[in-house]
């Protein structure tokens, strides 16, 4: 086949051996099928903004802060420096949360090499050695998907204590491997803490996995797994082991606003006196 643009440097420089096939092609990015450091992995390759169809990408990029002050001002200028230091962004982003998340515990694809903007990790395979299929593509019974649906949703927990969202969660967005689901595709991740959309985004992944759910049957019981996750993310008393319900009450307790604006209050002329001080 026709080596890829994407794939030549590396091949030039020995990460990959061999190309063998494409694998995939979705929104973000094209991926093959390769062989590096003598095993089969998978090479994904990114899509220019100009040919990706994610929408409404600032919705997750809120939040992310480049440590350079320079690029900073450019991204936020909107020059063609900014233009293309926010797409190295967008694509490092996923590595970075593969790493993160890898070290919280969380069933991800194991990274391998990151260079020219290619991300080499591991090639998830089946029982039978072939790579993994799509969980959205496979047909079971309503008790074995009442247990990956389990899984997932304990994967969610970890995530958000690690303090990241997917944004993009479904059952395409997972593979089904010999030892469980395992999540993939993290370009469009955010920080919870950070973007002020987490709470929306992340009731949006659950209930992409409560329809994933449904084809399989209808729920036995109320399935409001999303907001009784955030509310115990939201209260600092979210744990990987938290026991989950899937009923979930909104509290009644009416914030007490005076007392709030207090506190602001107190917080800005706290950064007052310490600015002077340090005039």
């Amino acid at each position: 086949m026709r080596t890829p643009p994407g794939l030549t440097s590396l091949l030039d420089q020995g990460i990959i051996d061999e190309i063998i096939r494409p694998l995939m092609s979705g929104k973000e990015a094209q991926v093959y099928l390769v062989l590096s450091d003598g095993e089969e992995r998978v090479a994904k390759v990114y899509k220019d903004a100009q040919h990706r169809s994610f929408k409404h990408r600032a919705d997750y990029t809120e939040g992310r802060r480049s440590k350079n002050t320079r690029d900073a001002r450019a991204v936020a200028k909107g020059s063609k420096h900014g233009k293309a230091q926010e797409e190295a962004a967008w694509r490092s982003t996923e590595v970075d949360m593969i790493y993160r998340l890898r070290d919280a515990g969380v069933r991800v694809p194991t990274p391998y090499h990151f260079l020219d903007g290619v991300l080499v990790m591991e090639l998830v395979k089946d029982a039978f050695g072939d790579p993994a299929p799509r969980l959205g593509d496979v047909e079971m019974d309503s008790e074995a998907a009442h247990v990956i649906f389990h899984q997932l949703l304990r994967e969610v927990v970890k995530m958000l204590c690690a303090g990241v969202v997917h944004g993009d969660l479904s059952d395409f967005n997972v593979l089904l491997g010999t030892t469980g689901p395992v999540v993939i595709d993290f370009p469009q991740s955010l920080d919870a803490a950070a973007n002020q959309g987490a709470k929306e985004i992340l009731l949006r992944d659950v209930a992409n996995l409560n329809r994933f759910l449904l084809r399989f049957g209808p729920a036995q019981v109320p399935m409001r797994h999303g907001p009784e996750i955030w509310d115990l993310y939201a209260r600092g008393d979210l744990k990987p082991d938290s026991v989950l319900t899937g009923v979930h009450r909104p509290s009644e307790a009416r914030v007490n606003l005076r007392g709030l604006l207090k506190e602001l209050e107190a917080v800005e002329q706290d950064e007052m006196r310490r600015r002077a001080a340090m005039a």
